[in-house]
């Protein structure tokens, strides 16, 4: 009888412990959960920006002027460039499309010894552009053409006209993302502007304007996501 007692304490045993795992399994885990990890996102060119940018520009004309048969000799001069720009760039692949605006004061002309013109050509010149870019983007560096409409006031040095003179640009540039919001450029641009030169007595010699740009730009990329 005892034997049997033995038997039956040694079942009832096993079956507490059974249930004492059974219930233990059902409880929650104490281990924390794996912790998510967020992907970064991956940087754009796609956006509006807006900036400012300096530099200097030079007249490139060298035009020797004959005004009623006597010739006169126009020096070119360079100086100061800067202004502000906005634009909007679109990103497919690795290649980006845009469109940029820019205003400049132009410290650049042309002076000459005319006796009736003998004034200097630097004063309230000024120039913009509206502009067409593409280029293609190695992640956050960006190596770009541009062209488009360009047009301004610059002296030539022997047209006194006060009528805003229109032309065409061409040229490019370099441009680099320091942040997802701040890049900065190097960009060059040539510049060609009709001149009016009715107000002059007979004259040989070009009515263009063309000039040369080189500026540094600085733009906050306002973000896409």
């Amino acid at each position: 009888m005892r034997r049997g007692l033995n038997t039956h304490l040694a079942a009832l045993a096993v079956a507490a412990i059974l249930g004492t795992a059974a219930h233990a399994a059902d409880l929650p885990s104490r281990f924390a959960p794996a912790p998510v990890v967020a992907a970064a996102p991956v940087f754009t060119w796609t956006g509006f920006y807006a900036g400012v940018n300096a530099g200097y520009g030079w007249n490139t004309n060298d035009d020797d002027v004959v005004i009623n048969g006597t010739a006169y000799e126009v020096d070119d001069e360079g100086g100061f460039v800067g202004g502000g720009q906005v634009g909007y760039n679109y990103q497919i692949g690795s290649f980006v499309l845009g469109l940029e605006t820019d205003i400049q004061y132009a410290d650049i002309g042309g002076d000459n010894n005319i006796p009736s013109l003998n004034s200097d050509g630097d004063d309230d010149n000024w120039f913009g552009t509206v502009r067409a870019r593409a280029g293609y983007a190695f992640d956050r560096a960006l190596i770009y053409a541009t062209g488009g409409l360009a047009y301004g006031k610059i002296s030539n040095g022997f047209s006194n006209s006060d009528d805003t003179s229109v032309g065409w640009t061409l040229g490019a540039g370099v441009e680099y993302a320091f942040t997802d919001n701040l890049t900065a450029k190097v960009e060059g641009l040539y510049v060609n502007l009709e001149q009016d030169d009715d107000d002059l007595p007979v004259v040989a010699g070009s009515d263009e304007t063309e000039f040369g740009v080189i500026r540094a730009g600085l733009n906050y990329k306002f973000s896409t996501y």
